[in-house]
């Protein structure tokens, strides 16, 4: 299996590029999303409102606010709070992995925490911090799962839905002097997002 990934500073952009990407035939089951929940935009009918959140206190915690029934990613989506981010939405195969990791990194595992999630998972540690900073500067993550027939369906549908280019804007971010995610920061506030997202799109 390969995994190709795909980040997007519009979340509606998001939503509609899962939804393309499972219209394409990609299996519900083979489609992760992470995003930034700080200003609630995922709200409704995807999630619950009772927000019981996960500071990743123990290998293998629940998910909080699942939404069940329906088919397909969307309807599956949970809330979490990951150290360094805040809130976020997430929902498919990682989502196990993540609250595994978040668990570790609560007992002073290395390699606890969300970067450590996406390594477990394939993505190198360079693009796996700057995926985490974006995710706590309000963006959205789509990770898929699939093997080489699938590869070129996946990256086609996120280039269509112009997901960012990962080595760019970590670029930008070691510009303006950033030095990789760090679990202990402050995550942003909702003008903070907002503030960051006005810069990119």
């Amino acid at each position: 299996m390969v995994h190709v990934t795909g980040l997007f500073d519009n979340h509606d952009e998001a939503l509609d590029a899962v939804r393309a990407l499972e219209e394409a035939g990609i299996s519900a089951d083979n489609i992760s999303l992470i995003s930034n929940n700080t200003n609630g935009q995922y709200a409704g009918d995807a999630v619950r409102e009772d927000q019981s959140t996960i500071t990743g206190v123990e290998t293998g915690a629940g998910v909080g606010a699942v939404a069940g029934g329906g088919a397909g990613l969307l309807t599956g989506l949970g809330l979490l709070a990951i150290p360094g981010v805040g809130p976020v939405v997430a929902g498919g195969w990682l989502t196990a992995t993540l609250v595994g990791m978040l668990g570790g990194a609560a007992a002073g595992g290395v390699a606890g925490g969300i970067v450590g999630a996406f390594m477990e998972s394939g993505i190198p540690e360079e693009e796996a911090q700057a995926y985490s900073e974006a995710i706590r500067r309000g963006s959205t993550l789509i990770v898929v799962r699939c093997d080489e027939n699938e590869r070129q369906k996946a990256e086609a549908i996120f280039d269509e839905w112009a997901r960012v280019d990962i080595r760019k804007r970590r670029n930008a971010y070691i510009d303006e002097g950033w030095e990789g995610f760090n679990a202990s920061g402050t995550p942003y506030t909702s003008d903070q997002i907002e503030q960051e997202r006005r810069r990119w799109l």
